[in-house]
């Protein structure tokens, strides 16, 4: 099978998504081993990964360097993010695949995802991101152009534009990799936003892309077999939190849309990756997965996870 596997953020920090050198490391070891396990069972492998924590940390560092170094866009922010944990997956599935005694090589694509100039979201950006910051300092940093809201009484974040995906540009890429036997790793963070002028030149964009949203993209465009978002849980729940909840484990269209109608999934939380999956399907994927990264290899078999089919 060509799977995507697009990793939490969970997957890629420590915990409190702790961004030490040390502490993303080891998450991505760790990571590393499950991505390894498919890979040893014969599948085409793809990985995309969020990167909010590390964008974070970027971004705090300009704020706190403002009035001395001239900040660092956002869309290069997306793109260092891609070569930084880049690098260090790459390292962590050398000697995953190693260990296994799998002739196989990693290799990193550092990814555009096109959208669309005029977008909406341009004009009303909503993507919290960056550190939370008290009133004073979120004043300070609306000179620099930045955009903050109240989030919560007395804590402020910068917003930002979130547009559609339209085209994942650099998939014949990807898929001439993933051809010649190596594991990918792309997309991370959504891709990095660009927009295409009259002339039909690329500009990066101040914005951030959904890493699910782009992961369904992608999955699209290569014609994966199965699209799994990897998470801290093993099943998306219908009623939790309340005494009948359970976990959804093999559904179909119908189930999961009814479900979503009735609000069953968190629009900051489970929400965003049923979506995802059910877009996948919608659009002629066989198969799409939310469950544990241990559990991954079970739940292509149909014993684990929530796994949506047409």
């Amino acid at each position: 099978m060509r799977i995507l596997v697009a990793l939490g953020g969970n997957a890629m920090t420590g915990p409190g998504e702790s961004v030490r050198a040390d502490h993303q490391i080891a998450a991505v070891e760790a990571a590393a081993e499950q991505i390894a396990a498919l890979a040893n069972d014969g599948h085409q492998v793809l990985i995309s990964h969020g990167n909010g924590p590390q964008v974070g940390n970027i971004l705090a560092k300009n704020d706190l360097a403002a009035y001395v170094l001239t900040p660092v866009p956002l869309d290069w922010c997306v793109a260092n993010t891609q070569g930084s944990i880049g690098f260090i997956l790459l390292n962590a599935l050398d000697r995953a695949l190693a260990r296994r005694r799998v002739d196989m090589r990693p290799a990193v694509v550092v990814t555009r995802a096109l959208v669309e100039a005029d977008d909406p979201a341009f004009d009303n950006p909503t993507k919290p991101i960056g550190r939370y910051v008290d009133e004073a300092t979120a004043e300070r940093l609306s000179h620099f152009g930045q955009v903050l809201r109240e989030i919560e009484p007395g804590r402020f974040r910068r917003v930002v534009p979130s547009p559609e995906p339209r085209e994942i540009l650099d998939a014949p890429a990807i898929d001439a990799l993933l051809k010649a036997g190596l594991l990918v790793v792309a997309g991370g963070g959504g891709g990095i936003p660009v927009t295409r002028d009259a002339e039909g030149v690329l500009h990066g964009a101040e914005a951030v892309i959904d890493k699910d949203l782009a992961s369904v993209l992608l999955a699209r465009q290569l014609g994966a077999d199965a699209l799994v978002l990897a998470t801290n849980v093993d099943n998306a729940w219908i009623n939790w939190g309340k005494d009948d909840a359970a976990p959804l484990g093999e559904v179909g269209l119908d189930e999961i849309r009814r479900h979503e109608a009735d609000g069953q999934f968190g629009a900051g939380s489970m929400g965003p990756k049923v979506a995802a999956i059910r877009r996948f399907v919608e659009d002629g994927g066989p198969m799409g997965i939310i469950t544990a990264l241990d559990k991954i290899g079970d739940a292509l078999e149909g014993n684990a996870g929530t796994v949506l089919r047409g």
